[in-house]
């Protein structure tokens, strides 16, 4: 899975071939598909195993952490954290939702206990007030869009003046992170 992960993650679906994977892993073409079935199947394979290692490390990283807005950064910390040390997996789900409704839909059913959770966790924030009052799960989708968008879009940073690195990537976290706090902010 780290190989087809890395080829879809940084390549792109569309410049990974079933030859290509074959080659990087040692393997015939013909086992690939005898495993499963085509390039989407492959592909399918990933994204659901992506989604569960997201799921995993969001529990992980929930699991100590206190109430309000302190729960809010440590899922924002564990995401960056997970595509700081494996930037394929943020590649793979820009790349999964370009794919269209069968790439998306394994994602989403992956990755629903996390939405579900996130949601009802903002959902409750709001009625205690901690949280602006807005849709929780429009929340998830912008907070989301904050977080992966802007951390996989490299050529979208330098347009701006960002060039990324070790020190800029420390500005750029603490940016997002007070970024989503003012935005979500009662």
């Amino acid at each position: 899975m780290a190989t087809s992960l890395e080829a879809f993650g940084t390549r792109g679906y569309d410049a990974t071939s079933l030859d290509t994977l074959a080659a990087e892993l040692g393997l015939t073409k013909q086992t690939i598909l005898y495993w499963y079935g085509s390039k989407e199947g492959v592909l399918g394979a990933v994204v659901e195993r992506v989604a569960e290692e997201l799921v995993e490390a969001m529990a992980a990283a929930l699991r100590d952490v206190g109430p309000g807005y302190e729960r809010v950064e440590a899922v924002l910390a564990a995401v960056f954290r997970f595509g700081v040390r494996r930037p394929a997996v943020l590649g793979l789900l820009r790349e999964a939702n370009r794919l269209g409704p069968e790439a998306t839909a394994r994602l989403a059913d992956g990755l629903a206990p996390l939405v579900d959770g996130a949601a009802a966790f903002l959902a409750s924030e709001m009625d205690a007030g901690t949280i602006r009052r807005a849709d929780p799960r429009l929340l998830v989708l912008f907070v989301y869009a904050a977080v992966v968008g802007s951390a996989t879009e490299v050529e979208a940073q330098r347009a701006v003046g960002y060039e990324p690195g070790i020190a800029a990537l420390r500005q750029f976290r603490r940016e997002l992170f007070a970024f989503v706090r003012a935005a979500l902010g009662p």
